[in-house]
């Protein structure tokens, strides 16, 4: 049997210490794989996801109230104003005779044009005076032509020296008296006539009867009022406003006004005239403001609130006053660009403390979303942020007069 020679003990044990330092490299190697795998390194790279979690910024959600969309429209500076509402023109007719109300043809309420008959007055006294001054007329006339033919004969006695110098003034000053004696005579059956037509009661403007003061029976004097009629197409606006304002106020300045009753309808005029004197009382001054009523919606009586237009801007961006931030002089606001929060500069216009709105001259366009808010917890320009989901844009509503001053 031949056997297998033996190795020399120092090469086994040299291999050993080989093998044994192998192993443990690739262990190491291994368990340092493991670790890469399981925490997403790989050749000590780290994953992009697990990057990207560790940079992502926290987006904060906005309530609807938290921004508004911009909107272009006009900004008025305003000077609030009340007062009741008249019409421009009105009559009340008077009677000029003394007479009794015989017929009534018109109730209140009822249109009416200029020289219509409104009213019949009893015309038998009135009539009686006309016979009456007729009469007299023809007797002066009647006087007067014997008068002429007297002064013709005296002139030829006189030529003839039949008659004095005085008798002959004489019958010249009859015919000077006569005369005068003709003319009123004619004077006054002018008045007789007048005071029946009189009796004949017309409109004197086109408008409606508001008030009908006598009714049929009832006796008229001379200064009675027996009608009140309103013509409604114009109307006028009465304001007191305060002294210190009256600089400002100018003939021509528009005004708006609501009236209770009419909440979706707006009306406008126009300055038409401002008193010299201030009221003694309140040391206010009253603004005239003539008002178009085509339709006749507006009444005397009728209470007004509203604002002269002073000053007005044009169309332009208008953004609430608590969304402007100020720094050092400097305006700016908060817009919502690309889901981030970016200040925007911008130059202020028209400024309405009571409306609660500013104009913006420059630096902004209708349509952007801006905060509405100018201090809301965590937002800051580059806060990420995201809108209600299913949220439309809103629109700043137009709102009614108010009191507004330049930025």
């Amino acid at each position: 049997m031949v056997k297998e020679p033996v190795p020399p003990q120092s090469s086994i044990s040299g291999r050993r210490r080989w093998v044994a330092p192998a192993v443990g490299v690739l262990l190491v190697g291994a368990i340092a794989a493991g670790y890469a795998v399981q925490h997403g390194k790989v050749g000590g790279v780290a994953s992009k996801t697990d990057t990207a979690e560790d940079k992502k910024q926290p987006v904060q959600e906005l309530a609807a109230s938290d921004y508004t969309t911009v909107q272009a429209r006009e900004l008025s500076v305003m000077l609030p104003i009340s007062g009741a509402l008249a019409p421009l023109n009105q009559a009340t007719v008077k009677s000029k005779v003394i007479a009794e109300v015989s017929e009534t043809r018109v109730p209140e309420g009822v249109k009416v044009a200029r020289g219509q008959v409104v009213m019949l007055l009893g015309t038998g006294d009135l009539q009686a005076k006309v016979v009456a001054a007729q009469a007299t007329e023809e007797d002066a006339k009647a006087k007067l032509g014997l008068a002429l033919k007297t002064h013709e004969n005296n002139q030829t006695l006189l030529r003839q020296k039949f008659i004095s110098q005085t008798a002959y003034d004489t019958a010249e000053n009859n015919v000077d008296i006569a005369r005068a004696a003709l003319k009123s005579a004619t004077a006054q059956l002018e008045i007789a006539r007048h005071a029946l037509d009189d009796a004949t009661i017309r409109a004197p403007i086109d408008g409606i009867v508001s008030k009908r003061f006598l009714q049929a029976g009832e006796k008229a004097s001379p200064d009675t009022a027996l009608f009140s009629i309103v013509d409604l197409r114009q109307m006028l606006l009465e304001a007191q406003v305060p002294a210190s304002e009256i600089p400002r106020v100018k003939e021509g300045q528009v005004v708006a006004f609501d009236v209770e009753g009419f909440d979706s309808r707006r009306f406008h005029g126009k300055v038409a005239r401002i008193n010299p004197a201030a009221d003694a009382g309140s040391r206010a001054i009253t603004v005239y403001i003539a008002v178009d009523n085509p339709d006749g919606a507006l009444r005397g009586g009728m209470f007004a609130n509203g604002g002269i237009t002073l000053q007005q801007s044009a169309a332009t961006p208008v953004v609430p006053l608590a969304a402007v931030h100020i720094d050092n002089g400097a305006a700016s606001v908060f817009k919502i660009e690309n889901g981030k929060v970016v200040e925007q500069p911008v130059k202020l216009g028209l400024k309405n403390e009571d409306e609660g709105m500013v104009s913006v001259l420059s630096g902004l366009t209708a349509g952007t979303r801006i905060i509405a808010i100018k201090h809301l917890d965590g937002i800051k320009p580059g806060t990420a942020v995201s809108l209600p989901q299913g949220a439309n844009d809103k629109v700043q509503p137009d709102t009614k007069v108010a009191t507004a001053q330049k930025a």
